[in-house]
């Protein structure tokens, strides 16, 4: 197969972003072109701490995932739902991983990301009446719009129904704005099997989440 004649310049501009302190590269047609094709390609995204910056995939493959950190234990049925690690405990690791320059930022996202779980389940509808389960998670990536500092996408696992025989379990992720994907199935053990995969996927921009069973929401 004939070799890419813009890979060695996309792999300049890649290095340029990751050598900048705030993603930035010139201004120039070559370079608009290349972030076009880089960004069509998921390798590089708008940055979430840095307006008209931009980060790399591959950079963002070195952070961290937060998510419960006896998830496994849970799984394993070893423990119950109300031991899980909690949504501000869990926030709170994300916090501390951040530069101290980004803290003060997400702490003001904390409500809307890690907020009760009844903050969660009233945004969708009255047939929310009780909730098993809901557990935050945070994975680097991004969406439509960029995603909370340090470039995360938040989501959570949840059940939306009257009862469990009746409702749905749902995985949801979301950008800092109105970009979210989500993916629904009857059972707890195949929706916490998907966000096995999920964070094992990570990093991504929703809209490779399709390729995983997600739809737009």
């Amino acid at each position: 197969m004939p070799q890419d004649p813009h890979a060695t310049f996309d792999q300049t501009v890649l290095d340029m972003i990751e050598h900048s302190p705030i993603g930035a590269v010139p201004h120039t047609p070559a370079y608009v072109d290349a972030l076009g094709r880089l960004y069509a390609s998921h390798q590089a995204y708008a940055s979430a701490d840095h307006k008209g910056g931009h980060v790399t995939a591959r950079s963002l493959t070195k952070l961290p995932s937060f998510y419960a950190s006896n998830l496994d234990d849970f799984m394993a049925g070893k423990i119950d739902t109300e031991a899980l690690e909690t949504n501000a405990s869990i926030f709170d690791r994300y916090v501390q991983s951040l530069p101290a320059a980004q803290r003060t930022k997400a702490e003001s996202l904390r409500l809307m990301v890690a907020g009760k779980p009844a903050h969660h389940r009233a945004k969708h509808g009255t047939t929310a009446v009780h909730d098993p389960l809901h557990t935050l998670f945070l994975v680097p990536g991004t969406g439509p719009h960029p995603g909370l500092p340090g470039n995360y996408l938040h989501g959570s696992v949840f059940h939306l129904g009257a009862d469990e025989a009746s409702g749905s379990w749902v995985v949801q992720v979301h950008d800092c704005d109105d970009g979210a994907a989500l993916f629904d199935t009857p059972t707890l053990s195949d929706v916490l099997g998907k966000l096995q995969e999920l964070l094992a996927s990570a990093p991504f921009h929703l809209s490779e989440l399709e390729a995983l069973g997600f739809r737009p929401n």
